[in-house]
């Protein structure tokens, strides 16, 4: 099995507070409506959303899913880890993909949202290369700029 991991950050002039509730406490109900050009619908499979819950995700793109575990869910420190376990996000390539996310207030009272990404290939497969790390940090830009938006607008 491979390994490869990478971090990045992305900025927002919205409290992080705002930010967790939108994008981590009320997703399943939002991404449809605000990214529907890339998530169809989003459901709790088992548990409360918290730590231990199952969720599954379906995507626009080739009808296909993904199916994550939430390894981590804390509301005072704006904490999210999650790991994607089954579904053609996976492209039978990795064994999983594993999230660890945050949200942390700037003194400007905006916030920054930190996250490193974890794959973990499948044996016979190349470690992924920088692009899949861009693609990661290319996606969750557009989560935080759309829900930012929104937001915003109401």
């Amino acid at each position: 099995m491979g390994f490869a991991c990478g971090e990045f950050e992305i900025e927002s002039v919205l409290p992080a507070a705002k930010m967790f509730q939108a994008s981590v406490l009320d997703a399943d109900q939002l991404f449809p409506k605000i990214m529907s050009q890339a998530i169809k619908s989003a459901e709790l499979l088992q548990g409360d959303g918290g730590a231990g819950s199952i969720r599954k995700v379906k995507l626009v793109e080739g009808d296909s899913y993904m199916k994550h575990k939430v390894d981590a869910l804390d509301k005072e420190t704006f904490v999210y880890n999650y790991t994607i376990f089954e579904g053609d996000t996976l492209t039978d390539k990795f064994e999983k993909i594993v999230y660890e996310t945050k949200w942390e207030s700037t003194p400007a009272g905006g916030s920054i949202f930190k996250s490193s990404v974890k794959f973990y290939t499948l044996p016979g497969f190349d470690v992924p290369g920088e692009s899949l790390l861009n693609k990661s940090k290319e996606k969750a830009t557009a989560m935080v700029k759309a829900v930012e938006a929104y937001l915003q607008a109401n």
